[in-house]
């Protein structure tokens, strides 16, 4: 078995990206993901590869176009508003069917906000990460472990649908310590990208990288041909973790940190005589639909618990579709909810039930 490492969350994720076969980033500073580019700007340049802090966030996210469009695997990080800055190149990426890894590590806002933990941007991620017609694949991991982990199959899966990846990740996970069995390297695994506009040597016509079509007509039939690729990963990849839920009269629906708290307060309500089970997608798009529909069947109510004033609830409320009660709690702020917060909201539902 591997050693374990005790590692900080955004560290153990840069150096699961540099596992990965990720030699190229380009970002800029912003609490609470400062960890994640200071460790890059020291670990890159002594394996060859290019670490570089931008003028600014608009100028990082085209960096990482033009790497991408090489061929080269290539991550960005930021936090809230910096992500926002990002919008206009995470569109171009997306409309230019290139792969790439941005990660989020959330802070309080709007605006400038506060450096304490949030989950406020989960509509930005899912909904409006820019302009047009488009999707994203985004992660939520909820230990150090997974930020690992799921570094690796964001580059991976970004790869297999060409598209970019965010990492959804927060002020507690990024910062938070524990232990980690980091992946070998895997470089050598990285697929060809025949794609790529990284030259030809006369073997093969020139690429092209482009998001740009003047004929409305051909323009409609690449987004619908695009769409099409995404109802494909709508149906295979999506993730969730399902805890206690089989008999559950009450499910929560959290991601990520919130997920952690959450989990402690099931196991509260357990010995308190409460049938309450946790469904923790591990993908937020695709969003785990499926799960969420094979519990309204058992589920009286469902309770999304969030680090915000309630984003993900809407999905959930658009699945269950008024067959079931679906109800909200959230800090936000920066304000992280408790344990015993949550489980005050399950016993108020149990007595209502």
């Amino acid at each position: 078995m591997s050693e374990k490492v005790l590692m900080k969350g955004n560290e153990a994720l840069a150096e699961a990206a540099i596992a990965a076969g990720c030699k190229h980033f380009f970002g800029y500073p912003i609490t609470p993901q400062n960890e994640l580019t200071a460790h890059m700007s020291k670990r890159l340049p002594k394996i060859g590869g290019t670490y570089l802090q931008a003028e600014s966030e608009v100028a990082a996210i085209n960096m990482v176009l033009g790497a991408s469009a090489a061929g080269v695997r290539a991550m960005t990080s930021s936090s809230s508003p910096g992500i926002s800055l990002k919008s206009e190149g995470l569109s171009y990426l997306a409309g230019s069917d290139l792969p790439a890894v941005i990660v989020n590590v959330q802070r309080a806002g709007p605006g400038l906000g506060g450096i304490q933990p949030s989950q406020a941007d989960y509509w930005q991620a899912t909904r409006a990460a820019g302009h047009g017609d488009f999707k994203l694949l985004v992660f939520a991991p909820s230990t150090v472990q997974e930020m690992v982990d799921l570094t690796g199959d964001a580059f991976a899966l970004g790869d297999k649908y060409r598209m970019p990846a965010i990492m959804l990740s927060d002020g507690i996970l990024g910062q938070m310590m524990e232990p980690v069995v980091m992946p070998k390297d895997s470089i050598a695994r990285i697929p060809e990208r025949p794609w790529a506009a990284c030259g030809h040597g006369d073997k093969r016509e020139h690429n092209v990288i482009n998001s740009l079509y003047i004929e409305p007509p051909v323009l409609e039939a690449v987004i619908k041909a695009r769409f099409e690729k995404y109802r494909l990963i709508e149906e295979k990849e999506q993730r969730c973790e399902e805890y206690l839920t089989d008999d559950a009269d009450i499910v929560i629906v959290a991601y990520g940190a919130s997920a952690r708290i959450s989990r402690s307060a099931v196991n509260a309500a357990r010995k308190e005589g409460i049938k309450a089970g946790l469904i923790r997608p591990i993908t937020l798009w695709p969003f785990p639909t499926k799960a969420i529909i094979s519990r309204i069947g058992n589920a009286k109510t469902f309770l999304c618990v969030e680090m915000s004033m309630g984003q993900m609830v809407d999905d959930v409320r658009l699945i269950v579709n008024g067959k079931r009660d679906v109800r909200f709690f959230g800090r936000t702020g920066g304000m992280v909810p408790t344990p015993a917060e949550v489980l005050g909201e399950l016993k108020k539902i149990k007595g209502g039930i």
